[in-house]
């Protein structure tokens, strides 16, 4: 029998407290992106047939067609137009790669960040409670897993053609006389300038033999040794050889390390602006204008701030191989080479490279959270 209050009613019987059910916001605060987030992400990239087709085109379409053509006409006249592949062609197709790829990858980074504001389900997506964080690193391998394997099998094909059909030279001097001085071929500026430190007699007694000398005329020495190595190359017709395969791996990660920059800097400036075709522009500028035009010429009031941006550290990272087969160009040639900035040390150059990767991830994730669903 119930018991009764004094108050005349009956108190209502005890009810185990029920246990909390499992929500979306629980079940995916993680901030870590699951497989199935980056599977999503990617496939979302994927539908975009025309962003895709302009990706591939671009990036794999260009060096094909090119060797494709060079291969057509040494077929039709093999003693008017030489082998599709030559060490020429290569320098020119992988500096190619690198500009298009770069910026390629950056209208893919900053498409990838303005899919969901586009499409109109950012709000839907913060709704199921997952981490806004989780949104936009899903992002990262989403859009690398399409950018680097293109960047791959086209330069693997580009690879096999110069190794396979280009000519592969006569045997190559190992040093030019600078100053009366042997110097070891195929140096890239940093190189040298690490070998002139070693060696400081090529300057003469009338600049000196102090470190102050080596970084007043080490720009001025770089192209005067660039011109000395082209012209040692081609006397008594000896052609340029193959790059062999160590040059070819590192001119290949080097590619891929060019591509990877694009995308997160275009993912991160297309979070923070919300705009696609704005952030694809700021990056196509930063390119092929301002990229070329501060690695080529230097301005003593803000050298330091030259030496911030990323193309320039990406230039003195640049092999050797492709340092020295091209000299400085426009920006569609791709030969930029920083010949007139004094080259900086590695570990500044490492530190820009990763400041603009973690720096421009940090801003887009930042954007990312903080926007209004």
């Amino acid at each position: 029998m119930s018991s009764i209050t004094s108050s005349g009613e009956q108190p209502s019987p005890v009810r185990p407290f029920p246990a909390s059910p499992v929500t979306p916001q629980r079940r995916f605060a993680s901030w870590f992106p699951t497989w199935a987030l980056v599977a999503t992400k990617h496939l979302e990239l994927r539908k975009r047939r025309g962003l895709m087709i302009v990706v591939a085109a671009l990036i794999a379409g260009i060096p094909l067609l090119v060797l494709g053509f060079r291969l057509l006409l040494h077929l039709i006249n093999a003693k008017a137009y030489g082998p599709p592949g030559s060490p020429s062609g290569f320098v020119t197709l992988s500096d190619l790669m690198a500009e298009f790829g770069f910026i390629v990858a950056a209208a893919l980074g900053a498409g990838a960040a303005t899919t969901d504001l586009s499409e109109g389900v950012f709000r839907h997506l913060v709704a199921t409670g997952r981490s806004r964080i989780a949104l936009y690193l899903a992002r990262i391998p989403a859009g690398l897993s399409i950018v680097l394997p293109l960047v791959a099998v086209a330069f693997a094909i580009l690879c096999l053609v110069t190794s396979f059909t280009g000519t592969s030279g006569t045997s190559q001097p190992t040093s030019v006389r600078v100053n009366g001085v042997p110097v070891p071929t195929h140096l890239d500026e940093s190189q040298l300038r690490s070998w002139l430190e070693k060696h400081p007699q090529v300057f003469g007694p009338a600049h000196g033999q102090t470190q102050a000398s080596i970084d007043r005329n080490i720009a001025n020495f770089y192209r005067n040794y660039r011109s000395d190595e082209a012209a040692a190359f081609s006397f008594n017709g000896n052609a340029p050889s193959n790059p062999g395969l160590s040059e070819m791996v590192k001119v290949g990660l080097w590619l891929e390390l060019e591509v990877a920059i694009g995308f997160l800097v275009g993912l991160g400036l297309g979070s923070l602006t919300g705009q696609r075709t704005l952030s694809t522009i700021l990056l196509i500028v930063l390119e092929i204008i301002v990229t070329p035009v501060m690695a080529a010429h230097a301005f003593p009031y803000i050298l330091d701030g030259q030496r911030l941006i990323v193309g320039v550290a990406m230039d003195q990272l640049r092999p050797a191989v492709l340092a020295s087969g091209g000299a400085v160009g426009g920006p569609l040639s791709g030969a930029r080479g920083s010949l007139g900035i004094p080259p900086m040390p590695t570990w500044a150059m490492i530190a820009v490279i990763v400041a603009w990767i973690c720096g421009w991830s940090a801003i887009g994730a930042w954007r990312m959270v903080r926007r209004d669903a």
